[in-house]
């Protein structure tokens, strides 16, 4: 009987571990793919460093331009319109640029959303560094309710010291936006 009891307390034990191991991937994955690049995924600044690194950043000089193109999706259960205010923008490494997004909900109920994104060529990932953005936030919008929204980054001058990446002059910041509520 004692075995039995054991026997029960270490099927519980991984159980609730299978389950917390499940809830958690989630967020430990986003978090991989931040410090990693891993997928494309871009890396966002914090915002303590932030001010620092934005007072010494300054554009290469003599330095290609990168052209940074906009992909815009929505789910296919999503009934907004979601598209870049402009189609690219072009960039030396160090130098910021601000870009906008237009979402407009065409449906005639209140939806709250949230943006996932990557870059391509995924390598560049680690060098798209992201000062503010939208993404893996929830946007709610009201029927009928048009937003532009912003992103703020920069390409790490550090990408010219990689040679997997030092010739890259064409970069895709990809968005795709999914439901996750709606209002009656």
């Amino acid at each position: 009987e004692e075995r039995n009891v054991q026997v029960a307390w270490y099927m519980t034990a991984i159980v609730v571990g299978a389950l917390g191991a499940t809830y958690a991937s989630v967020p430990l994955y986003k978090v991989f793919c931040q410090a990693t690049g891993f997928g494309g995924t871009t890396q966002r600044v914090n915002f303590d460093d932030a001010a620092q690194r934005l007072a010494t950043l300054r554009p290469v000089k003599d330095a290609n331009l990168v052209t940074i193109r906009f992909d815009t999706t929505v789910n296919d259960i999503m009934p907004w319109e979601f598209t870049p205010v402009t189609l690219d923008v072009k960039v030396v490494p160090g130098e910021t640029a601000l870009s906008f997004f237009r979402v407009k909900n065409r449906s005639d109920k209140a939806i709250t959303g949230v943006a996932t994104y990557n870059v391509y060529p995924p390598k560049m990932g680690l060098y798209f560094q992201k000062i503010q953005c939208f993404c893996f936030e929830e946007q709610r919008l009201l029927p009928g309710e048009t937003v532009d929204m912003p992103v703020f980054f920069f390409i790490d001058p550090d990408m010219l010291d990689d040679p997997q990446v030092s010739y890259v002059t064409d970069v895709t910041l990809s968005y795709t936006f999914f439901q996750t509520d709606e209002d009656d």
